[in-house]
């Protein structure tokens, strides 16, 4: 057989070096573990006869010209050389007329097409909204296996602690994540010890993971190439797959662009609402009920329990199994109550848009043109702030009010109302509030946890 090796960075130098003492026919490699070799004398190329070049442009995006041109000149003269490059820069063109004699230019048409065994819809949301978004979406939607799709490498383990924290079995990579740590995460999701992957466009490269059902575009990509890409993650092997797409008003126009370059219109879905979570939440503790009388065995040991509780405390059997199920759920409430479905303003209307994040990122995830000058509050207005802190976190509204106070400056007068939600907390605060003290806030932690502050616009200012 054919003896293949893959050299990279952050694995064991010991596994390499065996195999290439051994001997190999092909090594795929990365540019720097590659020259490492080379500088140890490790890996001979005087025998090379076949060179291939993937992805070539992307190696220039991430400076590694040089290092390919250093390994290019490490090898004979005499050899069969393919590059491959999905766009032809001029750095690109120069390697490859340097290296490449009498070379055949081909040129395949990029695919635009997307597979039909995937359900692509988009929702409407507004930035500040989108993990509230994600997390009604997981709620209700019956997942194997998800990919959430971020722009820059920070949102991916920003996302994925959020995740975690409302208690998904979430992790991220990104280009920064070492290529062992990648190994081991994509091998969770694969046996299903990880639900959710947090990633950037790059880190999924090549990423092929069959119990993948869904791909969420947190972020929307700008390029249609990167959405094929993306959703082409799921919906393999002749599966069904979903993919969902969060929209800014102010991004409409990437959603458009997608549809007239893959010729196929998204479905505009509604965000769950209260119910929907609710009902998926008892269809599923059904479930588990069903599941756990199938055990007649284990079942058995525990109607000896209840029966003598009945006995003793003259309490209705039904009663004994609801409290049961109380015992078994925690504090967490079985099912969200009114309150909890804040008022989530997904407008597409100019006003709203003006309020959104920036669609395209720049220096700091920000294009940096100035933003639209709001109305200055009147004095004495409160407006909510969410914090990322709830009961799951064992606070209390001292504590919230404490820790602000203390890194604000703020007194007990500057506070309204607080609601302490199972993963979140709303904070009634100034609204004329400074940047200067916002600033201060964001490094708030409360019961360790960063607060990660904001103005929470589903809800109305108020007087005090």
């Amino acid at each position: 057989g054919v003896h293949v090796l893959p050299v990279y960075g952050g694995q064991a130098y010991g596994v390499q070096l065996s195999a290439l003492r051994r001997g190999v026919h092909v090594v795929v490699g990365t540019p720097g573990r590659i020259m490492d070799h080379l500088a140890k004398g490790t890996l001979d190329l005087s025998e090379l006869k076949y060179l291939v070049l993937d992805e070539a442009d992307e190696m220039l995006k991430m400076g590694f010209a040089e290092d390919v041109e250093t390994i290019l000149a490490e090898t004979p003269k005499e050899k069969q050389v393919a590059l491959f490059s999905a766009t032809m820069p001029p750095a690109i063109r120069r390697i490859s007329q340097q290296y490449l004699s009498d070379a055949d230019e081909i040129t395949v048409k990029s695919s635009t097409t997307t597979s039909a065994n995937t359900t692509q819809r988009y929702l409407i949301v507004g930035y500040p909204q989108k993990v509230d978004a994600l997390t009604r979406i997981l709620e209700v939607e019956n997942f194997e296996g998800m990919i959430v799709f971020v722009r820059t490498k920070n949102e991916t383990e920003a996302l994925a602690e959020k995740l975690r924290a409302r208690g998904y079995s979430a992790a991220a990579i990104s280009g920064d994540v070492a290529q062992a740590q990648r190994e081991r995460t994509v091998n969770q999701l694969k046996s299903g010890k990880l639900d959710i992957l947090v990633a950037t466009d790059v880190a999924a490269r090549g990423l092929d993971v069959d119990r993948i059902s869904h791909v969420v575009n947190f972020d929307i990509p700008v390029d249609t190439e990167s959405y094929v890409h993306r959703i082409g993650r799921t919906g393999r092997a002749g599966r069904s797959g979903s993919a969902i797409s969060f929209v800014t008003p102010r991004e409409r126009r990437l959603l458009t662009a997608i549809e007239k370059a893959t010729r196929q219109p998204l479905t505009e879905m509604r965000l769950p609402s209260v119910e929907d979570v609710n009902s998926t939440r008892l269809a599923r503790f059904d479930d588990a009920i069903t599941a756990a009388l199938s055990q007649s065995d284990r079942v058995a040991g525990f109607r000896d329990i209840v029966a003598h509780y009945v006995e003793h405390h003259d309490v209705p059997e039904l009663d004994v199994a609801a409290a049961l199920a109380l015992v078994a759920q925690g504090d967490t409430p079985l099912l969200l109550s009114a309150e909890e479905e804040r008022a989530q303003r997904f407008a597409a209307d100019d006003r709203a848009a003006r309020d959104d994040r920036p669609a395209r990122g720049g220096r700091d995830d920000r294009d940096g043109s100035r933003p639209e000058r709001r109305a200055r509050p009147a004095a004495g207005t409160l407006a909510p702030y969410r914090i990322e802190v709830g009961r799951r976190h064992k606070v209390e509204p001292r504590q919230i009010v404490g820790a602000l106070a203390n890194e604000g400056g703020l007194s007990r007068e500057d506070f309204g109302a607080i609601t302490i939600q199972p993963d979140f907390s709303i904070v009634e605060l100034p609204a004329d509030l400074s940047p200067t003290v916002l600033k201060k806030l964001q490094g708030t932690r409360i019961s360790g946890k960063l607060i990660e502050i904001a103005p929470d616009r589903g809800r109305p200012q108020r007087r005090r």
